[in-house]
């Protein structure tokens, strides 16, 4: 039988997919294997996201305040142990027992109740560790990537990559909802560890093509087999780099325009009823990832080539600064949640992959020792930081949602110039895959 028709059907599918994405053919299977990647690790991510959820409402905002700092330290302490595996552990192992290593916890958690006495130890355990693995599993995942792939592809290739994520985030949901039909909510620990097994191959083949590249390609020097350096590194080049501060302070600015939205959503949600309130949730869940679909599949590639990293960081600060000036003067729900899918959607398809950009301009050392440092401990920073500064403005100063919709607003111009001075250093930074070993995916 002839295999004529699947083949062009698959020539077809790549043409569209290059047209849409300005993915380069010898680019195509290693971008579809990291959109796969991460995929998976996100619908693993958002199978236990409604286990963690769902615990937090047995305990008073006290409780959950303490864990949120809590949270922050374990953040701090988990970075710098992640920093001794980076400096001793063979490279081609590293990511992959990261993710080994999540999966086994989850299957520990699942069986935990048998050995330990007190039920509401091990949940608030089980909240701190999912919280942990939120952020430091799209660090690690991004840092591969810009492991991976140049300053130049980065621009064309890492908005589409971003939308595996996007899809991960919306299958998941449905996964755990059948699941927990099926065999209940703590079934869900079993499926998510199961599911974190499968990138251990994808992170390999991966790898493996990288080796194949360096190997054939003339001159080119190999990877080393370890990165070493000090366990400590990641702190000490973060403090000591101009650019990786002004990535966090990119971060701690973003953090703030979240914690406004999230808490100003909080109060005006307060007057209707729980299913109305999740029906409003789930509508505006449901639009933004849609939206996310469309820019990351279709703009953000084409914004970060054609405008370059200045614009396309600017852009969502930009954006939310004119959409919290009109919050300011109509303080309405209809307004604040078109401003909310605005910002989730923009920072999920847009904002997101070229932050993540920024780090194909640093070091390997620094990719996978600053970069959870920025990522991890920042963002935590951040939002302990941020929680209690609105929390004193509003229940202790009694700001209302006009005057902090102004403050945000503000927040939000410095953002937007930290985006252009980040985007103007990224044009100056020299590429380090272009100095020590040609892309994988070069064209």
């Amino acid at each position: 039988m002839s295999m004529e028709p699947a083949h062009n059907n698959s020539n077809t599918f790549g043409a569209v997919l290059r047209a849409a994405t300005l993915i380069e053919r010898e680019e195509l299977k290693s971008v579809l294997v990291s959109f796969l990647l991460v995929f998976v690790l996100m619908a693993a991510y958002y199978m236990l996201r409604p286990v963690r959820d769902a615990m937090a409402s047995d305990w008073s905002n006290t409780e959950i305040s303490v864990l949120w700092n809590i949270q922050f330290i374990l953040s701090l302490a988990f970075v710098a142990i992640y920093g001794f595996a980076v400096a001793k552990c063979r490279f081609a192992y590293l990511v992959p027992a990261i993710y080994g290593f999540f999966a086994v916890s989850f299957v520990s958690f699942h069986f935990g109740s048998t050995f330990v006495a007190d039920p509401v130890l091990l949940d608030k355990a089980f909240y701190l560790w999912v919280s942990l693995f939120s952020l430091f599993h799209v660090s690690v995942f991004w840092s591969l990537m810009a492991d991976l792939f140049t300053q130049e592809q980065s621009k064309r290739l890492f908005g589409f990559i971003a939308v595996g994520a996007s899809a991960g985030a919306i299958a998941g949901p449905l996964v755990a909802t059948v699941v927990t039909q099926l065999v209940g909510a703590a079934g869900l620990m079993l499926g998510a560890s199961l599911m974190m097994v499968v990138p251990l191959p994808l992170i390999f083949y991966l790898q493996y093509l990288k080796g194949q590249a360096q190997s054939t390609s003339r001159g080119a020097e190999s990877s080393p087999l370890r990165i070493g350096g000090s366990p400590l590194a990641g702190f000490r080049d973060f403090f000591s780099s101009p650019f990786l501060i002004g990535i966090a302070a990119f971060i701690l600015l973003y953090t703030a325009i979240s914690s406004f939205a999230y808490f100003e959503q909080t109060n005006l949600l307060r007057e209707y009823d729980r299913d109305q309130r999740t029906q409003i949730l789930a509508i505006l869940a449901l639009v933004v990832n849609i939206l996310t679909f469309v820019l990351g599949f279709f703009a953000t590639s084409r914004i970060t080539t054609k405008f370059g990293l200045s614009v396309t960081l600017a852009s969502m600060p930009v954006f939310m600064c004119i959409a919290l000036l009109i919050l300011a003067f109509a303080p309405l729900l209809t307004v604040l949640l078109a401003l909310q899918i605005a910002r989730q959607a923009g920072n999920y398809g847009i904002t997101r992959p070229a932050r993540e950009m920024l780090f194909t301009a640093v070091s390997r050392e620094s990719r996978f020792k600053s970069k959870p440092v920025v990522d991890v401990a920042i963002y935590r920073g951040g939002d302990a930081l941020w929680s209690s500064a609105f929390a004193l403005l509003t229940d202790g100063l009694g700001l209302g949602i006009a005057m902090m919709a102004a403050i945000g607003a503000a927040i939000a111009a410095i953002w937007a110039v930290t985006g252009v001075w980040l985007g103007a250093a990224f044009q100056k930074q020299p590429d380090p895959e272009v100095i020590a070993a040609p892309s994988v995916f070069a064209s």
